[in-house]
């Protein structure tokens, strides 16, 4: 079966069975784990209700920007190793790394700070040294995943 379908999350055509879902009766495929992990966290901001487009459909975006402060500033190959890394993530916008300070500008749409830490993890592990160790995050797990929630739409008329 050579069926392609598109992924809520980042709208690119995929293979029917790539990452494959059923949510609500309904079969969704992905290009990515960090696709399909992003859909189930929150499947309301991509798929909507009847009468209701989700906030992915109307092309929202909601871009954050977020600083890590390091330990100790990373050399210039060590820098551009990090950098690479966290740009190959769907939904990660920038990436700019300057002395001691990481600012990373990412849509919460597509990537939330938890994907981000996991990738930050995996190249500190490549960097060696202690590396990872290092890395003070910055970012507020807390503050997204209420933003994100509040974005999904529901059948509800009304919210008391």
């Amino acid at each position: 079966m050579n069926e392609t379908v598109e992924d809520p999350v980042c709208k690119m055509a995929v293979p029917a069975t790539s990452f494959a879902t059923e949510y609500a009766g309904i079969h969704y495929a992905f290009c990515s784990a960090q696709c399909r992990q992003r859909f189930l966290e929150n499947p309301h901001l991509y798929v909507g209700v009847p009468g209701h487009k989700a906030p992915a459909q109307q092309g929202k975006e909601v871009i954050k920007k977020r600083s890590l402060m390091l330990a100790e500033s990373l050399d210039e190959a060590q820098a551009e190793q990090v950098k690479n890394a966290l740009l190959e993530m769907m939904g990660v916008k920038e990436v700019c790394i300057e002395g001691s300070t990481m600012q990373i500008q990412y849509d919460l749409m597509q990537v939330d700070t938890e994907q981000i830490a996991d990738q930050l993890a995996l190249v500190g592990v490549q960097l060696g040294g202690g590396w990872t160790d290092r890395l003070k995050l910055a970012f507020i797990n807390y503050l997204e995943e209420c933003e994100v929630g509040s974005l999904e739409v529901s059948n509800k008329d009304c919210c008391h």
